[in-house]
């Protein structure tokens, strides 16, 4: 499996309305990218959110929440959530809403 589909779906569906999204092939997976920068995205059947660095370190205590990691060494601001976190439509929401409150906060590209 390249990334959970059906997943991307749901998440696509949340962005929908979002102004400067686009998709792009990434890690194997696809991101979802509002202005240029990454808001989340689908890699296997996790999903990957790009946070604000300061909330790294709490996302880090959530359950079903991992660092990604480049290399074998995580990035700051980068976490994957697994399937049990976003399987329902609230937690999906909660984790898309992070990702695209961080990417609206950069300049876009």
């Amino acid at each position: 499996m390249a990334y959970d589909e059906a997943l991307a779906e749901r998440i696509r569906k949340l962005l929908a309305g979002e102004p400067g999204r686009t998709e792009k092939k990434m890690f194997g997976g696809v991101s979802f990218m509002l202005h240029g920068n990454m808001a989340c995205g689908v890699l296997k059947d996790e999903m990957i959110v790009r946070i604000d660095p300061e909330e790294h370190d709490d996302a880090m205590t959530r359950l079903h929440v991992r660092a990604f990691e480049q290399r074998g060494r995580p990035i700051q601001g980068w976490i994957l959530v697994g399937p049990d976190a976003c399987a329902s439509d609230a937690g999906l929401q909660g984790w898309v809403q992070k990702g695209v409150r961080y990417a609206l906060s950069l300049p876009p590209k």
